[in-house]
């Protein structure tokens, strides 16, 4: 039978990293910035077994293994990539307020560094909390009113066992941008909503979420080494309507929606809250209700279940999201094959691309990149905007990988024009 294949609309790719040892040293947490003047700055983190073996500032131990994080510019569109730091905190991302460009990551606190030449060089990294376990991914970095505005996740339970997302917190966080980021006192940090807290997960009922049964505080081996931890949220984006038909838009601009990878078992949905701006410059975070009166936690969206990535783009006044594609979450955990990582909704080998003019209603664009095994990736994108094109940095791997997790390459893949894939 003839199958018409699907062009992947960037599967060509320039490699940002490349691990000198596959199955002992990952590579994970890629973030993208495009700086004035068009240099890009790229970051990742390295992580696993054989990082004993690395040379570098590791100081964190995370998993049973340490890790640290690295710097990269690039001066020709991403061709060919220049080393410039490396730093002792993960899950970092770039971004760039006021003349100065930016990584912020944590090291269980929360860290940052500052580059005032374009990355060429770096401050020492700054405690921005003390005492604290965070979490995150590199989503987005959001601008509104001469402010910055990005979620960290804070672990209100760092005891709990297994993967915590039941006990993140997203925390909006804002600082003005012609301020010094590397201070505490330049951040207003959101009040807290953990997800156990507010998401009552007995009384769901009649959409399947969660998909499996987990009791609170425990996991359920669904198959060996196939584990289910209870439901949560994370890797979370910062999204703001504009549109003043939306029923979600403030005409006063004082309100974030928080967009969060679902971690529910199955596929589909995201997760979302609100941050609001009081009076008194302090941010409530919060549940959004529907015009029923109904709270809102999940929504639809195509590879809610995995880390995405959320821009708003001026030109087209359009939201684009980079997920991951699920093809096959229904098959029995224990009769998946052995190569297929985790559970059975954790397909890492399709990084699609949609669109949205409200956040809630997705059109297709593409599928930007795929790999033809379990093993290999693309998966966990960040997405930066230059010129007509869209930057996409990929935690990849090949044939040499651990598995579809552990990665061995960053990979960053261009969406030529891709405005022009509005329909």
């Amino acid at each position: 039978m003839n199958k018409q294949r699907i062009k992947e609309l960037a599967a060509d790719y320039a490699t940002v990293y490349e691990s000198p040892d596959p199955r002992g040293v990952y590579a994970y947490s890629p973030g993208i910035a495009v700086l004035p003047g068009g240099r890009l700055l790229a970051t990742l983190d390295l992580g696993g077994p054989g990082m004993p073996n690395v040379e570098g500032p590791k100081r964190v131990i995370e998993g049973g293994w340490l890790w640290f994080g690295k710097a990269l510019t690039s001066d020709d569109g991403g061709g060919t990539w220049t080393h410039r730091v490396d730093f002792p905190f993960m899950h970092a991302r770039p971004f760039v307020a006021g003349a100065s460009v930016y990584i912020l990551g944590h090291c269980r606190d929360l860290m940052i560094m500052r580059s005032d030449d374009g990355g060429e060089t770096w401050s020492e990294p700054q405690a921005l909390t003390e005492g604290q376990t965070w979490h995150q991914a590199p989503s987005n970095v959001h601008y509104s009113k001469g402010n910055v505005y990005l979620v960290m996740e804070r672990i209100t339970s760092p005891e709990r066992l297994g993967w915590p997302v039941s006990v993140m917190a997203p925390v909006l966080l804002r600082g003005r941008e012609d301020n010094d980021l590397t201070r505490r006192e330049s951040w207003t940090f959101a009040s807290e909503l953990a997800f156990e807290q507010v998401i009552p997960e007995e009384e769901l009922d009649y959409f399947g979420v969660p998909f499996y049964p987990v009791e609170r505080g425990s996991s359920n081996e669904l198959a060996p080494g196939r584990v289910c931890f209870r439901m949560g949220w994370l890797e979370t984006n910062v999204v703001q309507f504009v549109d003043e038909n939306h029923y979600f838009c403030d005409p006063t601009g004082s309100t974030f929606h928080l967009w969060m990878r679902a971690h529910t078992g199955g596929t589909g949905f995201a997760a979302i809250a609100k941050a609001v701006e009081q009076p008194d410059g302090s941010i409530a975070t919060m549940l959004e209700r529907a015009p029923s009166g109904r709270k809102i936690a999940f929504v639809p969206c195509p590879g809610g279940q995995m880390k995405f990535h959320i821009l708003y783009d001026e030109a087209t006044r359009l939201y684009w999201l980079l997920s991951t594609q699920a093809t096959d979450s229904m098959t029995k955990a224990e009769r998946l094959p052995p190569g297929r990582f985790n559970l059975p909704n954790n397909e890492r080998n399709r990084l699609q691309l949609h669109f949205s003019k409200n956040g809630f209603d997705w059109c297709f664009a593409g599928l930007v990149a795929k790999t033809e095994s379990d093993r290999e990736a693309r998966h966990y994108g960040s997405m930066a905007i230059l010129g007509d094109d869209l930057l996409v940095l990929s935690r990849s791997g090949d044939g040499q990988a651990a598995c579809a997790h552990n990665g061995n390459l960053i990979t960053l893949h261009r969406v030529r024009n891709f405005r022009e894939l509005v329909y």
